[in-house]
């Protein structure tokens, strides 16, 4: 009862900031959309350096400073801002130093799951601002502790769910909350890929360019093996979190979203290591489904090792109404079809996606979630996707992975998504950490 207390308090504690931390930003910055402000961006050997380039190109934005673990990563990544920009970012390996720095205004988290919710909570402790890619957790209880802490240094927390900017996607949501298919009563979304096997990595001495310790930073510490950087950790439990939040959470947040709910009232997945037999510890192939206390629900498909296509495209959502279906493809339009499949709406949107980019599926739409997060910062605009709101997305597939991992449907306190009469399930709610490497708020 305690914890249920704490984070209904949490999360009333975080609406009031989120509204009077608009106020206060645009006091500190006078409401000027011409207020400069210095970003430091961590984890840039893939999507953080594409965060960077894009920041970059936003007007009064600086990148002030890259973090990353890898030199070579660090090094590449302040040359393309300096030939982009013609000023040259200060390079930091570790984060702590750089949360340090008074001009820094905000982070940019582009690094391995397992450092997004202590990064958020660093940085806000240090009076930054964050955007967090997703999930903006590696486990339910971080989830929390980063609401928390966003609302104890009162800082914007915004989740890299872009999809929340989508100019089409948020008049999808309107359509289907003012009835345009009647009752939304369940949601499917799916997500695709190809990936190959990762083969069986052996123990071998860490690069010279890496600090493997301050990469693993909270994560009980493993060996390092030849086949884990920088990439597949995604697919070990100690670092990554799967596929289910790797690309699910965006399908999920767009789901719940639509279907106007918050956390589920049972849960349950199945699937499975299927395609290979290797160091791959998280499910290749994988149905989560969850159950709302509102007599909704929502399933979501993961295929990791399989690329065939569902409804045309490699990843979507598809909403069923009582009087109607909404097919959404992933990027920014959508198909409205009445209760017998006749096409009654099509909004087209030509920006083109691709599913199976590790990148940037969304390339091209990613830059107004961005630009969201710099003007909220300015006090001209409210985040559209706030640690809150990206805690409630990241929580469905977190207890998707739980469920699978014991087998078992899971019974939830709908009103914070915790665990009930569950005892090995409740374990995974949080995580052991490196001694020494203490997680507080």
């Amino acid at each position: 009862m305690q914890r249920r207390k704490f984070i209904q308090s949490v999360a009333v504690t975080g609406t009031s900031f989120l509204i009077g931390s608009s106020i206060a930003n645009a006091a500190i910055y006078k409401g000027s959309p011409n207020k400069k402000v210095v970003i430091g961006i961590m984890g840039v050997n893939s999507r953080g350096a594409f965060l960077a380039e894009k920041l970059a190109a936003l007007p009064d934005v600086e990148i002030g400073y890259i973090c990353d673990v890898d030199s070579i990563a660090m090094a590449k990544c302040i040359a393309s801002i300096e030939k982009r920009t013609g000023k040259k970012p200060t390079g930091i390996a570790d984060i702590r130093q750089l949360l340090e720095k008074k001009d820094l205004d905000a982070l940019v988290i582009a690094a391995p799951d397992h450092w997004h919710a202590p990064a958020t909570i660093l940085a806000c402790q240090a009076g930054k601002h964050v955007y967090v890619e997703k999930p903006c957790s590696h486990n339910p209880h971080e989830g929390e502790m980063a609401i928390a802490a966003a609302a104890k240094y009162n800082r914007l927390v915004q989740m890299g769910s872009q999809r929340r900017s989508f100019d089409n996607v948020q008049k999808m949501v309107a359509e289907l909350h003012s009835g345009i298919i009647g009752r939304a009563y369940f949601a499917r979304g799916w997500y695709v890929n190809n990936r190959k096997s990762i083969g069986v990595g052996k123990v071998v001495p860490v690069p010279s360019n890496l600090n493997y310790d301050l990469w693993q930073g909270y994560a009980p510490r493993r060996s390092y093996k030849d086949n884990l950087i920088h990439y597949n950790w995604h697919w070990h439990w100690n670092w990554g979190t799967g596929e289910a939040l790797n690309n699910g959470t965006h399908e999920i947040d767009v789901m719940r979203w639509g279907l106007g709910v918050d956390f589920p009232n049972r849960v349950t997945s199945s699937g499975g290591r299927f395609a290979f037999k290797d160091d791959w510890e998280t499910p290749d192939t994988q149905t989560i489904l969850a159950n709302f206390p509102n007599n909704t629900a929502m399933s979501w498909e993961g295929r990791s090792c399989n690329g065939y296509n569902s409804e045309g495209v490699g990843r979507g959502v598809v909403f069923y109404g009582d009087h109607g279906t909404i097919n959404y493809g992933g990027g920014n339009g959508y198909q409205v079809f009445d209760a017998e499949n006749k096409l009654v709406k099509e909004i087209k949107d030509e920006t083109p996606v691709d599913a199976g980019n590790k990148v940037s599926p969304t390339e091209l739409l990613d830059r107004v979630h961005l630009q969201n997060f710099i003007s909220a910062i300015q006090g001209t605009e409210k985040l559209n996707q706030t640690i809150i709101n990206g805690h409630k997305s990241t929580v469905i597939p977190q207890l998707g992975n739980i469920a699978q991992r014991v087998g078992r449907v899971l019974n939830l306190d709908s009103s914070n998504g915790h665990i009930l009469n569950d005892t090995e399930a409740a374990k995974l709610w949080g995580r052991e950490y490196q001694p020494g490497w203490n997680l507080k708020v």
